[in-house]
């Protein structure tokens, strides 16, 4: 068994590695762009150094997936990844705002087992084990149980005229605190069309799917994690009650984003 208390004191001194450099603090930061429009700060190179060296002492049999180190194809040999986001939201972290995570997943066989954000900006440290419930802060969490899509929560800051009937709430950059919102039934919905990457969503995923929400890609398939192709179209986290409507709602769009 893994050293549970060991792996929440590692993400909670990475969140503070970050949190040390964040300019909502008034601390200069050093960022650039790496391409495609992609953010990438001196505080995503340094978290993801010190959780590489740390969860690799803690479970050295574990293969490592994270956005700032390049990909090595050995992962695919074994059965366990960390899979990593040093900080997710790192938009809204280099402007000095709260909407940020560093997110955390054990993957055994495609599927995740534990999964941590630290949000310390924010004053919340969510985690979910699989089989066995999701927390924020030692609070077990309760997704959404919401019956009707219209008039669903969606973390947004504006809504596309075919949606006019949802209702905006927040929105962290972090696309995994947008799911974590879910899972602590702040949010009834959330959605993204486009192609993303197993460290964005993993560790959420797993938070919200332990919390009783449903958690699929775009087109209301399963998610799976570790493959050769790190990526998957779309998110879809919600309330398993308005899941079926908001795929049906969201399949022509869908199907167009994903080319």
């Amino acid at each position: 068994m893994i050293d549970r208390a060991r792996l929440e004191a590692i993400v909670r001194a990475a969140g503070r590695i970050a949190l040390d450099t964040w300019p909502g603090h008034g601390h200069a930061l050093e960022s650039w762009d790496k391409g495609g429009d992609s953010p990438v700060s001196a505080a995503d190179l340094a978290v993801d150094s010190f959780l590489k060296r740390e969860l690799g002492a803690l479970l050295p049999a574990a293969g490592w997936l994270s956005e700032e180190t390049v990909d090595a194809p050995e992962r695919l040999d074994g059965g366990l990844i960390w899979l990593v986001d040093p900080i997710d939201g790192t938009r809204d972290f280099i402007r000095g705002r709260t909407g940020w995570a560093v997110s955390v997943a054990l993957v055994s066989a495609g599927r995740p087992l534990l999964g941590i954000l630290d949000a310390p900006a924010r004053g919340e440290f969510w985690s979910g084990e699989a089989g066995q419930g999701s927390w924020r802060n030692g609070q077990r969490l309760v997704a959404s149980r919401r019956a009707e899509l219209p008039g669903a929560r969606v973390p947004a800051h504006a809504l596309p005229k075919a949606d006019s009937d949802l209702t905006p709430v927040d929105q962290p950059n972090s696309i995994a605190l947008r799911m974590a919102l879910v899972a602590a039934d702040e949010a009834d919905l959330v959605a993204t069309l486009r192609w993303g990457y197993e460290w964005d969503i993993g560790a959420a995923a797993l938070i919200a799917r332990e919390a009783g929400a449903a958690v699929t890609d775009a087109f209301g398939q399963p998610l799976a994690y570790n493959k050769r192709d790190p990526r998957a179209f779309g998110v879809l986290v919600s309330s398993p009650l308005i899941h079926a409507a908001a795929v049906e709602r969201l399949a022509g769009r869908a199907r167009e984003l994903a080319g």
